[in-house]
């Protein structure tokens, strides 16, 4: 979703301090004393070098590498099912994807891990099983991830999700329970049992997969892709520079990114094209099953904000993007590049910043008052992602929408 750019940004911080202050939801779930001292050493330049190694292949080779074929990382072999694990703050759009994904038999979900995100973890995990149960999916364990980023206070959108995480739409109480396994090693425990076979689609803050490659240093190269909703080489939507997920967590992103991974970034350049219109809600509502009348709940109490002037200016399926990716990959068009998460700026952190080739890359030079060093060199030019740089919008939508009612499959 967008927000009014006159709005006068505002965001929830989470200040709780100690594990006390969790809920029951939250009984599985990493307090901020755990994540502090599971950083202990994170200096996070050191914590990213000990996980990137050197990228001598650009996004497209190690992809095709990983999956044998020309496609970029959204490519499988024709007829084999792609399994998932979907990492998720839901979210109204991350409710889409993951209806989306438990709806389309080209994809099989083994596990869907929450994180704090869009709203903090106790409404994060519990929406995961709520959406399973409406989905009738109550076979897909679902973990307890991060409720806060690896360094930073937890920074939330509940102005534009709603109170809840889904729209303030009230659905009946979970009676599925998460598993005893945190996010991490779940995440772990699946990709281990299965090597590169587990495509981790992520599409929140990037806690949770950065907990688990920094525990796990060989597990990113068991992994043979993953993509995430998240980034934007034209401006953010948390702050002018920076998109949420990755603003929400720009240390852990610098992880993921540098992990060496065959990874897509579809990001607001294209989601923001995707965008929700009254009809397609009311073809939803018109449909008869859970998922659908579900989705239609979500949507239109949220274009209903939108019209009564909330914060809501439109309404984009970013994350639906990004699991329709997988499905159909000619819904969008890719362009090798290298990104850097920015990660220092009082202004900037969480933003990508995206070199194609085009021009050099350097660092900028050190302050006057640092020890003498060298000028910064150019860095050769070597992709570590493949950007979704186009998108057609109509094409999504025609997946998308019958998917959820029911009327594809």
């Amino acid at each position: 979703m967008h927000r009014d750019p006159n709005s006068d940004q505002r965001m929830e911080i989470e200040t709780k301090r100690s594990a006390g202050d969790s809920s029951d939801g939250e009984r599985a779930a990493w307090s901020r004393r755990e994540f502090l001292a599971n950083s202990t050493g994170l200096a996070v330049a050191g914590a990213i070098g000990g996980l990137a190694g050197n990228v001598q292949l650009s996004a497209h080779d190690l992809a095709a590498s990983a999956a044998g074929s020309h496609s970029p990382a959204l490519a499988s072999a024709p007829g084999k099912t792609r399994r998932i694990i979907i990492d998720t703050d839901p979210g109204i759009d991350d409710a889409m994807a993951i209806f989306l994904a438990l709806r389309s038999p080209e994809l099989k979900v083994e596990a869907i891990t929450p994180v704090a995100g869009n709203v903090p973890l106790d409404l994060t995990l519990a929406n995961a099983l709520r959406l399973l149960e409406i989905a009738k999916r109550r076979d897909i364990p679902v973990a307890a991830g991060a409720s806060h980023p690896l360094v930073r206070r937890l920074a939330t959108a509940g102005h534009v999700h709603g109170v809840n995480g889904l729209a303030g739409v009230e659905f009946p109480e979970p009676r599925i329970k998460p598993v005893h396994d945190t996010a991490p090693e779940l995440i772990r425990r699946i990709v281990r049992e299965s090597p590169r076979e587990i495509t981790i689609v992520a599409i929140g803050p990037l806690t949770n997969v950065a907990l688990a490659l920094r525990a796990d240093p060989e597990l990113a190269s068991m992994i043979p892709a993953i993509v995430i909703m998240g980034g934007s080489l034209s401006g953010g939507n948390m702050t002018p520079a920076a998109e949420f997920n990755l603003y929400v967590d720009p240390e852990a992103a610098r992880i993921v990114f540098d992990a060496n991974i065959p990874l897509t970034m579809v990001g607001l350049d294209v989601t923001r094209k995707c965008l929700v219109s009254e009809q397609h809600i009311k073809q939803l509502e018109a449909a008869k099953n859970p998922v659908s009348q579900a989705a239609g709940k979500i949507l239109r109490a949220t274009y209903e904000r939108m019209r009564h002037g909330g914060e809501v200016t439109d309404i984009a399926l970013h994350d639906a993007l990004a699991v329709a990716s997988l499905i159909d990959p000619g819904v969008i068009t890719r362009k090798d590049y290298y990104v850097e998460v920015e990660t220092v700026g009082e202004w900037t952190a969480g933003q990508t910043i995206g070199y194609d080739g085009h021009g050099p890359i350097r660092k900028s030079p050190q302050m006057e008052t640092s020890a003498p060093e060298p000028a910064p060199a150019e860095i050769p030019f070597k992709p570590n992602a493949q950007v979704a740089v186009g998108v057609d919008p109509d094409r999504f939508f025609r997946l998308l929408i019958p998917r959820l009612i029911g009327s594809a499959t």
